[in-house]
């Protein structure tokens, strides 16, 4: 799954795109971390949204 395409070559439509937007997490934070998403209905922008979901009990 991509979340960007380049707009000029309107790559998008071809779904030929890149994989250039991460979280970066610590270790320490690697076993809160319960799902991850590139959210696909969210349009705008040349990206898709990314977004994690953290268990934030302490």
């Amino acid at each position: 799954m991509y979340s960007w395409w380049d707009v000029i070559t309107r790559a998008r439509e071809r779904n030929v795109g890149w994989r250039i937007d991460y979280f970066w997490a610590d270790k320490r934070l690697e076993s809160k971390i319960k799902d991850a998403m590139i959210m696909t209905d969210v349009y705008g922008s040349d990206h898709y949204p990314v977004a994690i979901i953290i268990d934030a009990k302490v």
